[in-house]
């Protein structure tokens, strides 16, 4: 490894403070049809607890950490915010990506913002979809790698593992673990992409390889000072896109054209490969949930190794995942082994449990057959609540609309189509054009074509109506907004 910044320094005189940074902009293809890139897997509820974005913000809440710092795009910005509330989670900052850049980028411009308000910060950097089942050991750890970033070191996380696995990369130490049992931070060789089955079998036995976990902790000003030095065209443009950007409610969106001039480059290739870093081993418990095969892992699996969620069942099976997400759906499997079967409402995944790290493949596939079920699901999030479309034919389209307390869609109006709205339950505010009213269950309402109109939820319980509209085009691109609370284009 080269070692042209040693990441060398003099610590303050007290404890700096750590800033999480959490990732949360991906679009995760490997857990198809639960995970999609209209709704990806560190948002679902994949296992107890909440989502993975949401037990990453406990994981870091407690003493010693500032409110955490958020990255995201533009599509995910309400996700983001309603999960954080019902975390009970006050963010530092939302910030808004305008395009994903790939980790370096993103990381810098949180080393910017977090450096200008405290030089001597600490940056916790987190990907927002591990699983940590053993929290006291990864808080240790954070303790023991917080001493070495203090030092001006830059460190990296590395998982004591427990297998040969292909689907991570590594890095490489001087020694092997059971030699010198690694309590704290320690220079590393190099770091190793992903390998095939024979060079994982290989490394795992000889010791002296760690799984790369992809979690950083940096001092925010000794990380601006290694852009300059390392990738001054990532900092240039990361330092244009922070003085550039505006508040947008409660984010804050970076400036687009100086963010989209920055190189597409992970945090390991622009900064980590060219200093003398340092790693901490650690055994925590952790899994980044990257495939089927590690979500059933997690998942518990009991006798003969079978995972079931409610709704699904299994007879005379061996090393199974069997799992649905919709209540009305029954999927049982029969005499299987070692298989993974998914059902959501539109799509079923069907693969051996070896395989399950090629399921980006399914989605590959999908794509190329245009099919709408590889990035997007029937129920669609908006920040006013959720719709989905229950039929849909050459001039109609009927869709269940819940929206929740306090929400409201925009002053909006349509040039192709019309729609009638029944309330099934809650109270609607309804306006079109110059009348407003009041609407409760079994009430419903005509919006002609052209009209201008709005739905709210005045009340304090969701309020669902079935929509029902026809004409000749009915795509969501047919609004023009006039007024609109969460200020979309």
């Amino acid at each position: 490894m080269a070692e042209t910044v040693t990441g060398e320094g003099t610590a303050p005189a007290t404890s700096p403070t750590i800033h999480p940074v959490i990732m949360c902009g991906g679009s995760g293809s490997r857990l198809w049809p639960v995970s999609r890139k209209a709704y990806p897997k560190q948002f679902a509820a994949l296992l107890e607890g909440g989502s993975l974005f949401q037990r990453t913000l406990e994981r870091v809440s407690g003493q010693g950490y500032a409110a955490p710092q958020l990255l995201t795009g533009t599509d995910f910005r309400f996700v983001v915010a309603e999960q954080l509330s019902d975390a009970g989670v006050e963010p530092g900052r939302i910030v808004i990506e305008p395009e994903g850049r790939n980790t370096a980028p993103a990381i810098c411009a949180a080393a910017l913002m977090i450096a200008e308000a405290d030089p001597g910060a600490l940056l916790l950097v987190l990907p927002s979809d591990h699983v940590i089942r053993d929290e006291a050991a990864f808080h240790a750890a954070v303790r023991a790698g917080a001493g070495a970033a203090t030092a001006g070191a830059f460190v990296t996380f590395g998982i004591t593992p427990d297998r040969a696995e292909t689907g991570y990369g590594y890095i490489e130490l001087e020694t092997a673990v059971e030699a010198n049992g690694h309590a704290g931070a320690e220079p590393f060789i190099r770091f190793v992409e992903k390998p095939d089955a024979s060079e994982a079998s290989e490394m795992v036995a000889s010791g002296r390889f760690l799984w790369n976990s992809g979690m950083f902790l940096f001092p925010a000003a000794g990380l601006v000072a290694a852009f300059e030095a390392q990738a001054p065209e990532v900092l240039q443009a990361c330092r244009a896109a922070v003085d550039g950007g505006k508040t947008d409610l409660c984010f804050f969106r970076l400036g687009e054209e100086a963010y989209r001039a920055s190189p597409d480059i992970s945090i390991d290739y622009a900064i980590m490969e060219k200093v003398a870093g340092q790693v901490v081993p650690v055994d925590c418990g952790w899994n980044d949930l990257g495939s089927w095969a590690t979500v059933w892992q997690e998942s518990a699996p009991g006798e003969a190794g079978v995972a079931v969620s409610e709704g699904a069942l299994a007879i005379d099976c061996e090393n199974v995942l069997l799992r649905t997400d919709d209540p009305d759906m029954r999927l049982v499997g029969l005499g299987l082994t070692d298989m993974v079967a998914v059902a959501t409402r539109d799509g079923v995944l069907v693969a051996p449990m070896d395989r399950a790290q090629d399921v980006r493949r399914v989605v590959d596939g999908l794509k190329a057959a245009n099919a709408k079920q590889a990035t997007e699901f029937p129920l669609v999030y908006r920040p006013w609540g959720w719709y989905e479309t229950l039929a849909l034919g050459g001039r109609f389209q009927v869709k269940q609309i819940c929206v929740k307390p306090g929400g409201q869609l925009s002053l909006q109006s349509h040039v192709h189509r019309s729609e009638h709205w029944v309330v099934v339950s809650g109270t609607a505010k309804v306006t079109v054009d110059e009348d407003v009213r009041l609407m409760t269950e079994n009430q419903s309402i005509y919006i002609p074509l052209g009209a201008v109109h709005r739905l709210e939820n005045p009340g304090k319980v969701e309020l669902r109506l079935i929509e029902v509209q026809s004409g000749a085009y009915l795509g969501e691109d047919d609004i023009i907004r006039y007024e609109d609370v969460y200020a979309r284009a």
